[in-house]
């Protein structure tokens, strides 16, 4: 790992320590239970940009929803298991790690940001996320030696790499940590996230989901980077975000 990236990770680790009770939405604040599958919330549809709708509606996507299963690296962000078993995810957590890798993102070269997705519902979120702020994407199949070999045609050198799945992104992770870069993930209740330099806890399966972690990541980067100045000037909606189904597009 080189120095710069040794200096890059040692300041993540120290906006983690300073930052990690953060984070203004709390289970407690709102009493809404996601069912198991977010593509059912409706709330959605009518997007508003009042505060607490947008709450409201952040909850409502599913977004701290988690799989049956979990791992011993997602323990310390899981809160409890809902009555059909699946485990919920701390969303002040969520939040308060968007927060930090916004703040980790502002300090990179934008255009050596690489934000990756191999899963279908992580592409257009991933798409829009980049368009928005300028980083670049991969999405579908990681071609192996992107990131490690200088001979292939779409070799490139990231100064940080986001992935939405560290499982579906398994090369991306792998390629990263090689070559010594910090690597920022969507981490669901399942995932090994031992090659992972940050954790953003989430539902990295939904289609509602995913869009929203980006929307939330994209609008604290874009107020990071001085392209808004508050909450309030994030004028595209979530579902802007989210991967359109078949029956939306005919």
């Amino acid at each position: 790992m080189s120095s710069d990236n040794e200096s890059n990770n040692l300041t993540l680790s120290d906006d983690l320590n300073s930052a990690e009770s953060t984070g203004s939405l709390k289970d407690s604040d709102i009493n809404v239970e996601p069912s198991a599958s977010d593509d059912s919330s409706t709330s959605e549809a009518n997007y508003v940009p009042e505060q607490d709708n947008l709450e409201k509606m952040i909850l409502s996507t599913g977004i701290r929803v988690g799989t049956p299963v979990k791992t011993k690296y997602m323990m310390p962000f899981i809160i409890r298991a809902n009555p059909e078993g699946l485990y919920i995810l701390d969303i002040s957590k969520t939040l308060s790690r968007i927060d930090i890798a916004a703040k980790f993102i502002s300090r990179a070269d934008i255009s050596k940001v690489a934000v990756t997705s191999a899963r279908e519902y992580g592409k257009t979120p991933v798409e829009k996320f980049c368009n928005l702020t300028h980083a670049k994407y991969i999405l579908g199949r990681f071609m192996p030696g992107t990131f490690t070999n200088p001979a292939l045609p779409k070799y490139m050198e990231p100064q940080v790499v986001i992935v939405t799945d560290p499982q579906a992104d398994q090369q991306a992770v792998l390629e990263a940590t090689r070559a010594g870069v910090p690597v920022i993930a969507i981490c669901n209740s399942d995932n090994v996230t031992s090659k992972v330099d940050l954790v953003i806890p989430a539902n990295n399966r939904g289609r509602k989901a995913l869009a929203t972690v980006y929307w939330l990541l994209a609008r604290e980067v874009l107020k990071k980077q001085g392209v808004i100045k508050n909450d309030s000037e994030m004028k595209i909606p979530i579902e802007d975000f989210e991967t359109k189904l078949v029956e939306e597009l005919s």
